[in-house]
C-alpha cells in the first residue's frame, strides 16, 4: 500500500509547483513511510509516498515509460496490491513485454500500455491509482470494485486534485473547505453517505469499480464492473465446494508478501476462518492478533450486536488452527488521548473509541508486521447481521440497519430540520440506493427483497467499516487485506439464492459449511459478534464531560444548528438500537463533528 496525489491543470505550468505538490505528497507520509517520490510536466504533477511489501529493492514510484520520445511519458502513481500481477506479467512476457522490477506496479503501468483503459477488467486486487498519458493529454484515475482503496478528487475548470486522503488536496490553495448544511444527516451517521459523496463541498469520492478521465474537456466517471444477477444453477454441495476453493485461491494469493504477515483473530466465524485458510498455505510461523480492554471481565455489557467477549473465542480459535495469538488489552483511558490522531487520519469527524482502539491495536501490531488479513466483507457478503433476520428491518422502507432506531438528525434545530428535511432526505437515499440494485429478473417475494438487503448492505455498512480500516491502519503504515472483499467470491456468492445461504437455519450457513473442517465446534457456532467497544464508567465519563464541553459553548460551529435541549435527553437516555454499543455512542458525533468543524476549520454554508 501507499499514498498517491497529483494534480492536473491545462491553464497552468505545474513544472513550478514542486514546492506545493511535495507538500501535498509529504501529508500522505504515514501511509508510505518507506520512500517518497515527484514527477512534474508542464500540465501534470505526480505526487507518491511509499510502504514497500512487494519487491521492496523496485517499484520506485511515480513510474515512467517512454514509448515513442521524450513527450510521450505514460506515467503510474499506484496505491494497492494486485494479487494476480504474477499471472499478468506472464501473459505480457508472452506478448513480448519485459520486466526490469517484480513489482506489481510495473505490471500495472505494462498492462496499460499493452491494453489500454480496458486493463483494469483483467485486475484482481485493492487498488487506486493515476496514470497519465502525454500522448492523449488524459490522466486516468482508477479504484478498485468494492472500494477497498480510497481516492479523491476535486474537479475544477481547467483541472483536479486527487489524493488517498483528503488532507493532499487541503494542503493545496486551490481547494478551501467548506460544507453545506445538507451534508448534516452523513456526518451524524455516515453510513448514510452515497459511494460518491463526502461532507466537503466539491470534493467526490472516486466510485468503487469505477475510473475517471481527466483531459482538457474535463473529468468524466464511468463505471468498469457491476455486480450481475444471474440464475444460480449449482445444487447446494457443489456451492459449498465451490466457495471453499475460491476462499482457499484468494487466500493463497493475499497471502504473497516480502515482509512479515498476520491476521486479525476476534474468534468470529470470519476471522477464523480466514487464519485457518492461512495458516494452511503459510510458509512460516504465522501470528493472529486480537483486541479487548482492561476491566472487561467486570463492565463488559451485552448488546444485539455484541452478546458477548471476543477473548476466549479468540484463544480457542487460535489452539484449534495451531497459530501464534497474542491478545492486545487496551487502556479505556488511552482512547480519549489518541483521538485527535484518528481524526488527522480520517480528515472526517472520528468515530469515536472504535477509531481510537483500532488505532492503538493496529499501533502495537505494526511494531510486528507490515501485512494482516482481517474479516471484514463476510456478513454483507453471506448475510451475517442480525437485521437480515429482523421481519420488521427487512420489509421496512428504509435502510435495514436503520429501521425504527431514532435519528440524530431528530434533534437538529427547528429551522435547521425544516430546511434540511432529514427524513426526505433519507428517503431519497434509500431510492437511489435501491434504483442501483441489480435484480435478477423474475424473481420476488423474500428472495428478491433479501437481494436488496444484500445489496444495500454492500454499500453504506461495507465502505464504512472498509474506510475506517483503511484510515487506521495506513496511519501507522500497516496493509490490511481482506480477503471477504475479492470480487470473484462477491460474484459468485450474489447469485447464491438466499435460502441456500441460509441453509441451517443461521447467519452465514453457506461459509460456515465451507470451513466446518477447519474450525472447532464454539467458534464454528458462534453467533455474530461484532468489534468489541468498551463499556467502561471511566471512559463514558470521559465522553459525556466532552459533550459537555460542546453544548456549553457558545462558540461551538454546532450551537445554531442543534436543539441542545434534545441532545442532552438523547445522553441521558436509553437509546435503543440494534446497532449501537449505548445511547453514548449515539450522541457521540456531536462532539466528533464540533472537533472536525474546528480542526479543519470548514465553512458552513446553507
Amino acid at each position: 500500500m501507499c499514498g498517491i496525489t497529483g494534480w492536473v491543470d491545462f491553464t497552468r505550468d505545474l513544472t513550478v509547483e514542486r514546492k506545493l505538490l511535495a507538500a501535498m505528497t509529504d501529508t500522505l507520509r504515514p501511509r508510505g513511510p518507506d520512500a517518497a517520490g515527484l514527477w512534474l510536466a508542464p500540465h501534470v504533477g505526480l505526487g507518491h509516498r511509499r510502504l514497500a511489501v512487494v519487491d521492496i529493492e523496485g517499484g520506485v514510484q511515480p513510474m515512467l515509460v517512454r514509448r515513442r520520445g521524450p513527450d510521450t511519458a505514460t506515467v503510474l502513481t499506484y496505491s494497492g496490491e494486485l494479487y494476480n500481477f504474477r499471472e499478468l506479467r506472464t501473459q505480457l512476457i508472452t506478448l513480448g513485454h519485459r520486466f526490469s522490477t517484480s513489482s506489481d506496479t510495473e505490471v500495472v503501468l505494462t498492462a496499460y500500455l499493452e491494453w489500454g483503459a480496458g486493463f483494469v477488467d483483467r485486475l484482481r486486487g485493492i487498488y487506486a491509482f493515476a496514470i497519465w498519458d502525454a500522448a492523449r493529454e488524459e490522466l486516468l484515475l482508477v479504484r478498485d470494485r468494492l472500494g477497498v482503496k480510497p481516492l479523491y478528487y476535486y474537479a475544477y475548470e481547467g483541472g483536479v486534485l486527487f489524493a488517498s486522503e483528503p488532507k493532499a488536496i487541503l494542503a493545496n490553495p486551490l481547494f478551501t473547505p467548506r460544507m453545506s448544511v445538507d451534508k448534516l444527516p452523513i456526518l451524524f451517521n455516515p453510513r448514510l453517505t452515497m459511494p460518491w459523496e463526502t461532507p466537503f463541498t466539491d470534493l467526490r469520492q472516486l466510485q468503487p469499480g469505477h475510473l475517471a478521465r481527466v483531459g482538457r474537456s474535463g473529468t468524466h466517471e464511468t463505471p468498469y464492473w457491476r455486480l450481475v444477477s444471474r440464475e444460480h444453477h449449482d445444487d447446494y454441495g457443489t456451492t459449498v465446494g465451490t466457495v471453499r476453493e475460491i476462499l482457499d485461491d484468494v487466500v493463497v494469493h493475499q497471502l504473497v508478501a516480502d515482509v512479515p504477515l498476520c491476521t486479525l483473530l476476534s474468534g468470529g466465524l470470519d476471522s477464523s476462518a480466514i487464519t485457518a485458510l492461512a495458516a494452511l498455505r503459510s510458509y512460516g510461523d504465522l501470528q493472529s492478533y486480537s483486541v479487548d480492554f482492561a476491566g472487561a471481565d467486570d463492565d463488559f455489557t451485552a448488546t444485539a450486536l455484541r452478546p458477548e467477549r471476543d477473548m476466549p473465542f479468540a484463544l480457542a480459535a487460535a489452539r484449534h488452527i495451531g497459530v501464534g495469538h497474542t491478545p492486545i488489552t487496551l487502556e479505556p483511558s488511552a482512547l480519549a488521548e489518541v483521538t485527535p490522531t484518528t481524526l488527522a487520519a480520517r480528515d472526517l469527524p472520528s468515530l469515536g473509541q472504535f477509531d481510537a482502539s483500532m488505532y492503538l491495536l493496529f499501533e502495537q501490531i505494526r511494531a510486528r508486521s507490515t501485512v494482516a488479513l482481517s474479516g471484514e466483507g463476510a456478513d454483507e457478503v453471506f448475510g451475517g447481521y442480525p437485521w437480515f433476520f429482523d421481519r420488521s428491518t427487512v420489509w421496512g422502507d428504509t435502510f435495514p440497519w436503520l429501521g425504527s432506531a431514532p435519528r440524530l438528525t431528530d434533534c437538529l434545530a427547528p429551522d435547521v430540520l425544516a430546511s434540511v428535511r432529514p427524513h426526505d432526505d433519507e428517503r431519497d437515499r434509500y431510492r437511489t440506493m435501491m434504483a442501483r440494485v441489480p435484480r435478477l429478473a423474475g424473481e420476488s417475494g423474500l428472495a428478491a427483497r433479501m437481494r436488496e438487503v444484500l445489496y444495500l448492505s454492500l454499500q453504506g455498512p461495507l465502505l464504512y467499516l472498509l474506510d475506517r480500516k483503511d484510515r487506521m491502519s495506513m496511519a501507522l503504515g500497516l496493509e490490511v487485506r481482506v480477503p471477504f472483499c475479492d470480487h470473484v467470491l462477491l460474484e459468485y456468492v450474489w447469485n447464491v439464492p438466499w435460502p441456500m445461504k441460509v441453509a441451517d437455519g443461521r447467519e452465514k450457513s453457506l461459509l460456515r459449511a465451507a470451513v466446518s473442517d477447519l474450525l472447532p465446534p464454539e467458534v464454528l457456532w458462534r453467533a455474530k459478534s461484532a468489534y468489541p467497544a468498551t463499556f467502561s464508567s471511566d471512559h463514558a465519563k470521559a465522553v459525556r464531560a466532552d459533550l459537555a464541553t460542546v453544548l456549553n459553548d457558545s462558540a461551538s460551529p454546532l450551537r445554531e444548528l442543534l436543539d441542545m435541549r434534545k441532545i442532552r435527553e438523547a445522553a441521558d437516555g436509553q437509546v435503543k438500537t440494534m446497532t449501537m454499543a449505548n445511547n453514548l455512542q449515539f450522541v457521540l458525533p456531536v462532539v466528533e463533528v464540533d472537533r472536525w468543524l474546528r480542526t479543519y476549520d470548514v465553512s458552513i454554508t446553507s
